[in-house]
């Protein structure tokens, strides 16, 4: 008698374990969820789009920049965030520090943060609400959405209205020049880690004596 299992397709065994494990971090994510009574803030707390070209830091390079922010900025300072969402959700987990916080995003599922949100296209860099005054942020944190000098550029153009002076930069190793070129900054020693490893090496640039070196 011919076997009944023949005209089932088999996964391969590491298709099966990627599966499994995804299904496994979904399950244990729905289940810290309801468990933590669900931080709004934490970090995958919104999920990653890769169509909008996002790609979360992993929490201790979201960890470490929030920190650098925060004290660049200093004492009550204002920090602004350009689509670098991880490191938002970062600092707003450090809720009543004195600092004020504001983010940039194309997303608008980061609306749900309120007054602090604010809608962002790089294609359009100074259509801004008339309250985010010219250089009225301690420190601006950016990571431009795509690796193209286009793209910096015109990333760039925010950055230097929002900014006092201070800009952190995180783009690829390969954007050095153009990122010296447009915003005068300088590459740091600290590297920068994903969740999830990208293909392009990335790095952090700064224009002031950061702890990142």
């Amino acid at each position: 008698k011919m076997d009944d299992d023949d005209d089932i397709p088999q996964l391969s065994s590491h298709t099966l374990a990627a599966l499994q494990e995804f299904y496994l971090e979904q399950q244990q994510r729905e289940g810290m969820k309801t468990s933590q009574g669900f931080n709004q803030y934490s970090i995958g707390s919104i999920e990653e789009d890769w169509q909008l070209s996002q790609f979360w830091y992993s929490g201790e390079t979201a960890s470490c920049l929030a920190k650098e922010a925060v004290l660049a900025a200093g004492k009550g300072g204002r920090i602004a965030c350009v689509s670098a969402p991880s490191v938002y959700q970062k600092l707003k987990e450090q809720d009543g520090e004195d600092f004020s916080v504001c983010i940039l995003e194309y997303d608008r599922r980061f609306s749900v943060y309120g007054e602090e949100f604010v809608f962002y296209d790089y294609n359009h860099p100074l259509d801004l609400p008339e309250n985010l005054l010219p250089h009225s942020f301690d420190i601006v944190i950016a990571d431009p959405p795509y690796l193209s000098e286009e793209c910096l550029q015109k990333t760039a153009e925010t950055i230097k209205y929002l900014t006092k002076g201070k800009i952190l930069l995180c783009t690829g190793a390969v954007m050095e020049e153009q990122a010296a070129k447009h915003l005068g900054v300088k590459m740091c020693k600290f590297i920068p880690k994903h969740s999830r490893n990208l293909a392009n090496e990335f790095r952090c640039y700064v224009n002031y004596a950061s702890g990142l070196d």
